[in-house]
């Protein structure tokens, strides 16, 4: 079987396995990213996952386990790293303006990269701290690159009212959960079964109080 057509493969079963119906020209746009990650990835080290196959399971799906919680028409992914899961939602969701925030320069680099290539119409980049970013958003995206106090004493400022973040996790952390700042509230904690991937993952929705 040729790459594409076990990563594309690989992302079927998954779709299937999430109840998620993608059209075919939009999985393959998926799969684009994919392997753009993967060729930027043996020069530049943006993820730990080197097997593209993984990269589908771990990253992809991932990132598409959380699509039907994203709502409102602005969204920010903050500490983006290799676009997740900013990117494969604001694929999915060309309608929705979806910013990427990563402080690190060949991160942003390979984000305006993919931007490009996958002709991203709906996607910015900003190359800086989450502390330094402009505006508020319906809907805040971040995939454990902190702790949900950190998070949110950072950059809970750009949550606008009446939003949702979604905060991607592991295992539940007790005293994380408790150390919620003033001023914010849990909405709902959503165990994720991600197709592929072992281990626990968990969404956690913060809204304001």
């Amino acid at each position: 079987m040729a790459e594409r057509d076990r990563l594309r493969h690989r992302l079927d079963e998954g779709l299937a396995a999430l109840g998620q119906d993608l059209p075919a020209a939009l999985r393959e746009r998926l799969i684009d990213y994919v392997e753009l990650l993967a060729r930027w990835n043996a020069a530049y080290n943006l993820t730990a996952v080197r097997d593209p196959g993984e990269m589908v399971h771990r990253h992809l799906l991932d990132s598409l386990a959380i699509a039907p919680h994203v709502s409102g028409a602005t969204l920010a992914d903050l500490g983006s790293g290799a676009g997740l899961p900013g990117i494969p939602l604001a694929l999915v969701a060309p309608e929705r303006q979806v910013t990427l925030v990563d402080s690190n320069g060949k991160k942003a680099r390979f984000l305006r990269e993919a931007v490009r290539t996958l002709k991203l119409a709906n996607v910015r980049v900003i190359e800086g701290r989450v502390q330094d970013v402009p505006g508020q958003f319906d809907c805040i995206t971040a995939r454990a690159f902190a702790t949900l106090a950190d998070m949110l004493n950072w950059a809970g400022g750009l949550l606008a009212e009446g939003g949702s973040w979604l905060a991607m996790k592991g295992r539940l952390q007790e005293e994380e959960i408790a150390a919620l700042p003033a001023g914010f509230q849990i909405a709902r904690i959503l165990p994720l079964q991600v197709p592929g991937s072992e281990g626990e993952r968990h969404l956690i929705v913060v809204r304001r109080a």
